[in-house]
């Protein structure tokens, strides 16, 4: 079937679904397959849960006149979403990078929303399913939409930019992520820098840093960009950033110098796109991170920097020297394993654990079995092979009003560590 009728019968739906445990009533069902399930078999089951359509490519399973059949489920619903997204006549900002990529894009959402109907990436379906479903989330209402693009390895982003088609582009950062797939830092660079490819082939708006010379390298002598990083002057960084912007203060509720340039590449889209002033302080202002990224929080008498969704080497490091800054005496650091390191697991999770060991703290403690198979162990330094083994032991710690930072890769789940505490 093509694409102009499946689109037809989308406009018919209220929404999409790719879970039946998540069917609402008059949806269209993506029969999506993974590793391990084959949503063909759930077919006729989502119609009867209230599904209007049905999306498969297997035949056998086409046993209801709402089955639409098609070669292959994930290219069209990739290919629906290019086709919603150009029937829409907005503009789009696509953003990528090693770290950052969420709070950034969240950041954007709320300075832009202060004057336009937004419709931004929902928590990090940031991939090849997640960035369809973001595009066909959008609306005859929807006035700029935000769509976060992750990768792990080559082409990935190159294939996202030309689903999205974006109109304006940045790159948070370049760091040690994801270094299993794509082989090196230098293969990150060449990875996030296809979006300056397709922008840059595209005659389309780079959102550039100026002080980040790496990527001023990476864009060469393209010059349809917009320029940050002079319009605001970094105040305090400790234990929130402050800033100064066209005369006032904006104080935020981020931890950490790492996100001083996500603020600033906010406020200067905000200001691309006439947000005002006041509306752009306001927006930075009463932002509050969530989802386990940099957020503070207390738990009896302690204070708590919960940065448990990801890491990697890059962004670890600078938690850390962010950490070491505080002035507080009673410092605890609890780190989980990161993961999709590849080669380097062993070199990178040991330079941490260097690193850590070089650092004042009143306790450290190292979680999972890349840091607990470090070949230079310090005394100073609490080594477990697992969550598990951690909590088992945790009553052995004794913690007085202490400021603990908590940071491992997702599959570490670290923001446990609250219950124990």
């Amino acid at each position: 079937m093509k694409i102009e009728t499946i689109y037809k019968h989308f406009l018919e739906c209220d929404t999409i679904c790719t879970d039946t445990r998540k069917i609402s009533t008059n949806c269209m069902f993506f029969a999506l397959k993974g590793d391990n399930f084959n949503g063909n078999k759930f077919a006729l089951e989502s119609l009867k849960k209230g599904a209007k359509y049905a999306i498969i490519d297997e035949k056998e399973v086409a046993q209801d006149n709402n089955c639409i059949m098609v070669d292959d489920v994930l290219k069209t619903l990739q290919d629906l979403a290019t086709y919603h997204r150009k029937t829409l006549h907005i503009p789009i900002i696509s953003l990528t990078g090693s770290n950052g990529k969420t709070t950034t894009k969240e950041l954007i959402n709320a300075v832009l929303s202060k004057k336009h109907n937004t419709t931004a990436t929902k928590g990090n379906l940031n991939n090849h399913i997640g960035v369809p479903l973001t595009l066909l989330s959008m609306t005859k209402h929807t006035e700029i939409g935000i769509v976060e693009m992750g990768a792990n390895h080559q082409k990935e982003i190159e294939s996202l930019s030309n689903i999205v088609l974006p109109d304006f582009g940045l790159i948070t950062n370049f760091g040690k992520a994801h270094l299993e797939g794509f082989g090196s830092i230098e293969g990150v660079i060449k990875g996030k820098s296809e979006i300056y490819d397709y922008l840059k082939a595209n005659e389309k708006v780079i959102f550039i840093n100026q002080n980040d010379e790496l990527q001023i390298k990476q864009i060469g002598d393209y010059n349809n960009t917009v320029k940050f990083g002079s319009q605001t002057k970094l105040l305090k960084s400790q234990p929130y950033i402050s800033l100064e912007y066209k005369n006032q203060t904006i104080k935020t509720h981020l931890t950490g110098i790492y996100n001083y340039n996500n603020v600033c590449v906010a406020i200067a889209i905000g200001e691309h796109f006439n947000v005002t002033t006041e509306d752009i302080v306001s927006a930075i202002s009463n932002y509050i991170p969530n989802n386990n990224r940099s957020q503070i929080v207390e738990r009896k008498g302690h204070q708590i920097i919960l940065d448990a969704y990801n890491a990697n080497p890059t962004s670890m490091i600078a938690a850390l020297s962010n950490f070491d800054q505080l002035l507080n005496h009673n410092k605890v650091v609890i780190l989980g394993d990161m993961f999709e390191l590849g080669s380097e697991t062993n070199t990178e999770h040991q330079s941490i654990a260097d690193y850590v060991n070089s650092i004042k703290l009143e306790q450290s403690i190292l979680v999972g079995e890349n840091f607990y198979d470090t070949k230079n162990k310090y005394d100073g330094i609490s080594y477990f092979k697992s969550f598990e083994d951690l909590k088992n032991n945790f009553e052995n710690f004794e913690f007085v009003n202490s400021m603990f930072l908590i940071k491992g890769s997702r599959g570490m789940a670290l923001e446990r560590v609250l219950d124990l505490l």
